[in-house]
């Protein structure tokens, strides 16, 4: 587990000392404060990745203490720790931007479980602030600030941390494969980007171009390849023109969605591999499923 710095605000000595403890077994560094006035102060000198606070304490109480933080502009993930829970102070605190609240007397599983997702949630805040200063600047290879293209900037910020199958549709030259590298990039997936137009490869090639094969699996293959599926393991292939894919290699695509896995043509075994499949099309979707030139099950899987 990667460590981070993560500050304990409580006024009572033993429950700092519990969280400490219990923050520190877990791998975290851990500095901690009486008060709010000296948790602002803790702040002043380096900033933290996650703060945990009791609710009810002298001079600055929890909930003022998360109102200072959200006034002062820092957006650093806040649990609220309290013996005097109450639907108002709950719901006010949420309004404040705490990422959770825990009544006492609690287990510590439930705080370290709480802790862990904090820090993940915080991870994506940091990386989706990133990716809106780098958009707002004319991001990739994309121009335009207009309303429209902010929520196509936010809509990739969106979707691309997530590990979900990404269908593109819109008519031939607005940018389709510019979306998909985007959202490739913004991803922090660490293999290859690697793009294919389905309509530019012969049907009968196409299939050996994305599995790969063995040597002798047909005439003319002399030794052994790698498809593209298995190039872009750890990142991200970009089918173009999808609905240019023939219905047969379609139910193959699918098993490959389903199994996470590949198998080269000639080959007896299937090769495990960790793959974003991004489709994209000019067509109706749906029209070509009614049309059957579209797997409904395969559109299904990538109108995620």
């Amino acid at each position: 587990m990667e460590a981070h710095r993560i500050l304990v605000v409580d006024d009572e000595v033993k429950m700092r000392r519990l969280l400490e403890m219990s923050l520190k077994n877990m791998g975290h560094e851990v500095v901690m404060a009486a008060d709010g006035i000296e948790a602002l102060a803790c702040c002043d000198d380096a900033p933290f990745d996650l703060i945990l606070t009791d609710l009810k304490m002298p001079g600055m109480d929890g909930l003022q203490l998360l109102r200072s933080l959200r006034e002062r502009g820092e957006d650093v993930p806040v649990i609220v720790l309290t013996a005097f829970g109450t639907i108002e102070t709950a719901v006010e605190a949420m309004k404040l931007g705490a990422s959770d609240y825990i009544i006492r007397p609690f287990e510590m599983e439930t705080v370290e479980l709480a802790v862990t997702r904090a820090l993940a949630m915080g991870a994506v805040q940091r990386e989706n602030r990133f990716l809106r200063d780098e958009m707002a600047k004319g991001w990739g290879e994309f121009i335009g600030r207009s309303s429209k293209m902010q929520q196509l900037y936010e809509l990739i910020q969106q979707v691309a941390p997530a590990r979900s199958n990404v269908l593109i549709m819109g008519e031939t030259g607005t940018g389709k494969e510019l979306v998909a590298r985007a959202i490739h990039q913004a991803s922090g997936r660490s293999g290859l980007f690697v793009p294919i137009n389905c309509a530019a490869i012969p049907a009968e090639l196409l299939e050996s171009e994305l599995f790969g094969h063995q040597k002798g699996a047909f005439t003319g293959a002399h030794r052994d390849r790698m498809g593209k599926f298995e190039l872009a393991n750890g990142g991200t292939v970009f089918l173009d023109e999808i609905t240019e894919m023939s219905m047969a290699l379609q139910a193959k695509l699918l098993r490959v969605l389903q199994e996470s896995s590949v198998e080269r043509l000639g080959a007896h075994r299937a090769v495990k591999i960790d793959l974003r499949i991004v489709a994209a099309t000019n067509r109706n979707l749906q029209q070509a499923v009614d049309e059957g030139v579209m797997r409904h099950d395969l559109y299904f899987r990538l109108n995620v």
